[in-house]
């Protein structure tokens, strides 16, 4: 964000007609630029091509482009955050999510992952202002595009949010996540990849043979392993 971000220091201000300089002396639009800069403390700096930067917003779209991104990875991992917060009896249950709030009037006892969903539906306006932003640079005609009112309007409003959200999941989530040790343990105990580690030491037919006994039986793998002559416990 902070390398694609100097995209949008570059501007055409003092371009005037789309971007020929008409009408105006020789050096206002440096000296137009200059003064922005001292005003608003910002590096900006005059376009190499002001007729291209009058008439393309790809600064945008580039950047709403970052910032979709940034929206997808979020969402991402909320999306598993709530899969390994399911349960606590009937889902992953791996982790505890701090509970926020009353889960339900109807389901006494019921949390919700109420600050993860948050963030995903964060994440699915910053993607649909990310489209917005799309379409309102496409939409320009010839030398000017008359729509970086909402062009602007959806990139500030998805930095904000994104920043909202970011926060808030770290302070009131993540931050007080805890680890379901006891299932965690259980759960690799009980799993059938552990057939994948036997493969070295006694092959890969063996291994399936454990593998398929100990689905058919529910039983662990080590305890398949074992009562089939492979090895002991310790092993």
């Amino acid at each position: 964000i902070g390398r694609l971000s100097t995209l949008l220091l570059e501007v055409n201000l003092g371009g005037t007609a789309i971007g020929t300089r008409v009408n105006t002396p020789d050096g206002y639009a440096e000296r137009a630029v200059q003064e922005l800069a001292l005003v608003s403390g910002l590096d900006a700096r005059l376009a190499s091509d002001l007729i291209e930067a009058s008439s393309d917003a790809g600064a945008y779209v580039t950047f709403s482009g970052v910032l979709k991104r940034i929206a997808v990875k979020l969402s991402k991992i909320c999306n598993d955050l709530r899969l390994l917060a399911s349960g606590p009896r009937s889902g992953f249950n791996e982790i505890r999510l701090p509970a926020v709030q009353a889960g339900s009037s109807i389901m006494p006892g019921k949390v919700n992952p109420v600050i993860p969903e948050v963030v995903n539906q964060v994440a699915f306006q910053v993607i649909g202002n990310d489209l917005t932003v799309t379409l309102a640079a496409e939409a320009g005609q010839l030398q000017l595009n008359a729509f970086e009112p909402v062009i602007v309007l959806n990139v500030l409003q998805s930095m904000r949010m994104l920043i909202r959200a970011m926060d808030t999941l770290a302070e009131r989530c993540v931050a007080g996540i805890e680890a379901n040790a006891e299932q965690c343990e259980s759960a690799l105990e009980n799993s059938l990849v552990l057939a994948t580690m036997l493969v070295p030491h006694i092959g890969y037919a063996r291994a399936a043979k454990v593998a398929k006994i100990a689905m058919e039986e529910g039983a662990s793998i080590v305890a398949t392993a074992v009562s089939l002559g492979f090895g002991s416990a310790p092993e």
